[in-house]
């Protein structure tokens, strides 16, 4: 069984993100760690149930977190899946294991109207950092981008004339995003600044030392900026696309556009958007209504 090769399946062809390879990567190490100090060696195919499930038990004694077990668990799924195309006589000591159901957390979004605040805060004649953070700002929360393919977006990548992205999504899948004038004019300002200091960069959105950004950049940049609205719950690149949909959801936007807007695969993933705004409805209404709170 060869984690290098299983790793290698899920960048080539599977086309995950770095992160996300990371993670699965991580997942498996800790799992034979696991195994080798419990047990003396790590064998994979002589893995046993019994051992896959003492390590969810000394993760849970860890604390944890069940969406994170969930994940580990997936990882290891994945990788005997994978194993078994190579060796279908392999034992999965997976298969008799399930997956932990996780209570529905409805996402985290931001208020419209403090978003607003916010993007209007900046300075109208932009340095390049408060011209690229207004851009980033903007595309996350006018586009619904997920950070990964915020981190490729190219020049050639904005079709201007047709106020569109070219996006390349999960699973290498392209599609085509619209943008509206806000998102323009952070686009024009940014792209001004960025001519004085990096004509010849194709990368999009650069440091402010004219380098590529990372990961681990740009949710530091969003943080700092969310961190200002009050009563979010959480600050992050992720909650900006939480609040495209959901706002457009507020607004009635069509289910299946909201979902080919997102580059999700299927629509079971996109409507957890209308349960937000079913639950804003519903706190509304016992705000507002008279009868709300009548005991039956």
């Amino acid at each position: 069984m060869d984690v290098r090769g299983f790793i290698k399946h899920l960048e080539y062809e599977k086309r995950f993100s770095e992160h996300t390879l990371k993670a699965y990567q991580n997942d498996l190490i800790q799992f034979q760690s696991f195994v080798t100090q419990i047990y003396g060696s790590c064998c994979w195919p002589n893995i046993e149930a019994s051992q896959v499930r003492s390590w969810m038990a000394i993760l849970l004694e860890q604390e944890h977190a069940p969406a994170s077990i969930r994940r580990k668990l997936s990882s290891l799924k994945a990788f005997y899946r994978y194993s078994r195309r190579q060796q279908p006589d392999l034992k999965d000591p997976t298969t008799a294991i399930q997956t932990p159901k996780l209570k529905k957390r409805l996402p985290v979004t931001a208020d419209s109207t403090a978003l607003a605040r916010l993007l209007a805060s900046f300075p109208k004649d932009p340095c390049f950092s408060d011209a690229r953070d207004k851009l980033l700002l903007e595309l996350l929360y006018g586009t619904g981008l997920r950070r990964s393919e915020l981190l490729t977006l190219k020049e050639r990548d904005v079709l201007r004339a047709e106020k569109r992205l070219r996006i390349s999504g999960k699973g290498g899948k392209e599609r085509l995003v619209p943008y509206g004038g806000a998102v323009d004019q952070a686009l024009k300002v940014y792209k001004e600044r960025k001519e004085e200091l990096f004509p010849d960069c194709e990368i999009l959105i650069l440091t402010d030392k004219g380098k590529p950004p990372y990961p681990k950049w740009v949710y530091n940049r969003v943080k700092q900026y969310l961190g200002t609205l009050p009563y979010l719950e959480r600050a992050s690149p992720h909650v900006l696309r939480h609040s495209f949909a959901t706002h457009l959801s507020d607004a009635g936007a069509d289910l299946n556009a909201i979902k080919e807007l997102l580059g999700h695969s299927s629509l079971a993933a996109t409507q957890i958007y209308t349960h937000n705004s079913i639950e804003k409805l519903k706190r509304s209404y016992e705000q507002a209504h008279p009868k709300a709170k009548t005991n039956k």
